[in-house]
């Protein structure tokens, strides 16, 4: 392996890493996760912006157009990151993230749609096997109960994340990883802050230093990562290694939290991770049929 592929992989899984511990967050800092979810995206604009100002690349867009994506985008990954955080705040970070990356499968089955292509069979599949993994990790069919409740808010963050790469794929795959999320965390703190309760002043320094923290090195450093992973390695390998991001999030709250798994859990986290890095790869091969054709 050349040394740039092998310093991109290093890079890219300690992006991956990064990413998964940024679960732990919902726990560590004593705020809603709306509010965590503001001061996060306020420190992360702030670090992004200066890291594309370093880069010597121009902070404004090209076209008036791609200020309007960047306000949808913007609204979506608020949102989608407020979820994110309630899902293991209601349950755990490992439950939370497996429920989330149901979003893989969502993806290869919500894409045929949006080209007017017909969804594979496989993928239908892997959709069965996905709802059975999901099924496992439920305690009980009742929303009254926070596990529940955490799962099904997991999986609506899943949508809003695979609507947001769908649309960011087709309309703003322009932009570096770190100049698109500046505009992205810079729209949601805008748009999250009538929502915002907890006066800043009241806030100690303990958490101050765990949010700052989370948007920092858990935010702005795997985004940077993880764009520079990209121009050394396959789309393929980043997609592939992606998928270990509830593992790494799992075993950071084992250490960390002491969050152990139960054995439906690990059931149902190995389906849907299993289920992920087939259609991830996949979809790679796929593409890789298309390119050769």
């Amino acid at each position: 392996m050349s040394s740039a592929k092998s310093s991109g992989l290093i890079e890219l899984h300690l992006a991956v890493l990064l990413f998964g511990g940024t679960a732990l967050f919902s726990k560590l800092i004593p705020l809603s996760a709306l509010d965590i979810t503001f001061l996060r995206c306020i420190v992360a604009a702030t670090v992004l912006g200066l890291l594309v100002k370093l880069s010597r690349k121009r902070l404004t867009l090209a076209s008036k157009q791609d200020y309007l994506v960047a306000i949808g985008l913007g609204v979506i990954v608020s949102l989608h990151w407020v979820t994110y955080f309630a899902a293991m705040q209601l349950s755990s970070v490992a439950i939370g993230m497996i429920a989330f990356f149901t979003y893989p499968v969502m993806t290869v089955i919500a894409e045929p749609l949006l080209t007017g292509s017909k969804i594979k069979l496989l993928d239908m599949i892997s959709g069965v096997l996905v709802l059975i993994g999901v099924i496992l990790l439920i305690p009980e069919a009742n929303l009254g109960n926070d596990t529940t409740l955490g799962i099904a808010i997991g999986i609506v963050s899943a949508i809003l994340f695979t609507a947001r790469n769908l649309l960011h794929k087709r309309y703003f795959s322009q932009y570096s990883g770190p100049h698109a999320m500046f505009y992205q965390t810079l729209v949601a703190v805008v748009f999250l802050l009538p929502w915002h309760q907890t006066e800043l002043n009241s806030i100690s320094l303990e958490v101050w230093g765990l949010i700052i923290l989370l948007g920092v090195v858990f935010t702005a450093a795997p985004h940077a990562l993880f764009t520079s992973a990209l121009r050394q390695l396959s789309a393929k390998t980043v997609g592939l290694v992606s998928c270990l991001q509830p593992f790494y999030g799992a075993m950071l709250a084992l250490i960390i939290l002491g969050e152990e798994l139960n054995l439906n859990t690990l059931i149902g986290g190995t389906i849907i991770v299993a289920t992920a890095i087939f259609e991830t790869h996949q979809s790679h091969q796929s593409q890789r049929r298309k390119k050769n054709a």
